[in-house]
């Protein structure tokens, strides 16, 4: 989630490729049929401007948790991509991930509270804890998610000033690895233990190359006793200049987001831009592009691994998302992993995440070309 910088700083982007931009390529939000789609569905904002430029109605009150409509048809679109039931009054549409990630922090926890990530993860969620007045604290991931052992032993050291456990729980950024459904019940079970909450990153929950065999950390919670804030985007799947998002939460934690002071006054944020594009998501045509969007990167995605692996570097095969994980063998490019993890800050200064998104096939053979000739 969130803006990486615009520009290379390892390399020129003449010679190396622009590997670090977290974005997807022009290409992917021009498409003709994208284009058609979403003007039928602002034609329906059109038509009903009643409510969605208002704070709310009459029968419902204010939209504090987002339009009712939108959340009900978020949750029919929902119920079709997990193929589970998804209740409208577990949703709440919030201004993209980052947004969901930042209130469920300035809900649930208090200025000097610990919280733990994995190491490396995405680094400008630290950025956000720290606004928070929080204490960063970190363990090691697995070839199957978080290292669980090494999470419960900081639980124990640190006597209940743990509050939060963060984890980019599918698809991680910058790894790409999934957690796994045994660590998914593990975690929740030491949430109740040490009486923590769970913010679980799913930015990338339905972008797959292959089905990923894991629903949201929201599913293995426990409704008498709620522990996960799990966080959706519709940034990776249409742009990221699309700024809607939810949260995904039982009742008891999501009720509280809505107090907080900026909602509170100026109520929910994306009323306007979540009807936009609710008949995008009512009519199927947002699940055809993502259908779309999925096969451009899973294409996208094996030509880099491929090539990487032909240069005698050892790349993740990521099954999902936006990222290749590699470490460099000479000359690098991308983003590094310096600051992806805290101690010591240059843990993976030698790995590279490369963004394969961004560029278009003939950049990332170039790209690799240029990591190939100092081998």
């Amino acid at each position: 989630m969130g803006a990486d910088e615009p520009a290379a700083k390892r390399l020129k982007p003449a010679q190396a490729q622009d590997f670090i931009k977290g974005w997807p390529h022009p290409a992917l939000l021009e498409k003709p049929e994208l284009k058609d789609a979403l003007s039928k569905s602002f034609k329906h904002f059109l038509e009903n401007t009643g409510t969605f430029l208002n704070y709310g109605d009459k029968e419902n009150g204010a939209y504090m948790l987002g339009h009712p409509e939108f959340r009900k048809v978020l949750a029919e679109f929902l119920n079709k991509q997990y193929d589970r039931p998804v209740d409208w009054e577990t949703l709440m549409s919030t201004g993209g991930g980052s947004m969901g990630i930042d209130i469920a922090t300035r809900v649930h926890s208090n200025a000097g509270d610990v919280v733990v990530s994995e190491s490396p993860t995405y680094f400008l969620a630290h950025t956000m804890f720290k606004n928070r007045g929080l204490n960063l604290m970190e363990v090691p991931i697995e070839s199957d998610g978080m290292d669980l052992n090494a999470l419960e032993q900081k639980l124990v050291e640190q006597g209940g000033k743990v509050k939060l456990v963060y984890t980019v729980s599918v698809h991680h950024n910058p790894t790409g690895i999934t957690l796994s459904n045994a660590k998914r019940e593990k975690l929740l079970a030491l949430a109740k233990k040490h009486d923590f909450k769970i913010i679980s990153d799913e930015a990338y929950q339905l972008l797959n190359f292959e089905p990923s065999g894991v629903l949201p950390l929201f599913y293995h919670d426990d409704p008498a006793d709620p522990r996960v804030i799990s966080v959706g985007t519709l940034s990776k799947l249409i742009g990221p200049g699309t700024k809607v998002g939810w949260i995904q939460a039982h009742p008891k934690l999501l009720k509280p987001l809505a107090a907080i002071g900026f909602i509170d006054s100026g109520n929910n944020p994306v009323i306007m831009a979540s009807g936009m594009l609710m008949e995008f998501l009512r009519s199927g045509d947002l699940a055809k592009h993502i259908e779309f969007v999925s096969k451009e990167l899973r294409e996208k995605c094996a030509l880099l691994v491929r090539e990487l692996k032909e240069a005698g570097l050892e790349p993740n095969s990521p099954k999902g998302g936006y990222f290749v994980w590699v470490k460099s063998k000479g000359k690098a490019t991308g983003r590094s992993g310096k600051g992806m993890s805290l101690d010591p800050p240059d843990k993976f200064q030698d790995w590279m995440r490369l963004c394969f998104a961004w560029l278009d096939e003939e950049q990332i053979s170039e790209g690799v070309r240029f990591l190939r000739s100092d081998l």
